[in-house]
């Protein structure tokens, strides 16, 4: 199996994931834009989701793909919540919100920033259900060797958003501020998340 397609459905998926308004990136946003400790921080955060997405396209990806009931169950399940996931970024988009970097927490130490992250990384259950459950889901579709480029992609995305939104807080901070820019974004989120779901009900209708 050629590695871009499993690659790239990695990354927009996990891309569409973890570009959602929240403490953690909000917090971030905010080491970026204090220069404060925005190496450890985003290390901490991108480790986290690399941990995270091998177990899940990892583990609970070649669980799912041993087993032709549980691959079935797990692609009616992840395009379901896909198509949820899809309808309330679509929803968002009709009242869009905006990142900002205010009423975040101000820890002065790096070990105090970096418990702070890992709390705000560890302590939310969405993040267990997007890269353990839905992320492992849907890489069980593919082979070993699909599997592995698809996390891959996951953690690209990861990546690239951590470090970029640290890194660039200064530039991206007022865009992150204008609700017309999640606008579009929701909108876009909401078009690959049901591309995807309706790839996985192809799939299932073709086998």
């Amino acid at each position: 199996m050629p590695a871009f397609g499993p690659l790239a459905e990695g990354f927009v998926l996990g891309g569409g994931l973890i570009v959602a308004i929240g403490a953690q990136n909000a917090f971030v946003l905010r080491q970026g834009l204090r220069r404060q400790h925005v190496f450890a921080v985003a290390t901490l955060c991108f480790t986290c989701d690399i941990a995270l997405i091998a177990v899940g396209a990892g583990g609970f990806g070649t669980l799912v793909a041993a087993n032709p009931t549980l691959t079935a169950v797990a692609a009616w399940g992840g395009a379901a919540f896909l198509l949820w996931y899809g309808a309330r970024s679509f929803r968002s988009a009709l009242q869009p919100g905006s990142l900002t970097a205010e009423g975040q927490p101000a820890p002065g130490t790096r070990r105090e920033a970096l418990l702070t992250a890992l709390a705000l990384t560890l302590l939310n259950p969405h993040v267990y259900l997007d890269t353990v459950v839905l992320i492992g889901s849907i890489a069980g579709q593919y082979d070993g060797k699909g599997r592995a480029w698809f996390g891959a992609g996951a953690m690209l995305a990861s990546g690239l958003w951590f470090y970029g939104l640290g890194y660039g807080a200064a530039r991206l901070a007022p865009i992150f501020a204008r609700p017309a820019a999640w606008r579009v974004l929701d909108v876009m989120i909401g078009i690959v998340m049901w591309t995807i779901a309706g790839s996985l009900v192809a799939n299932q209708l073709s086998g």
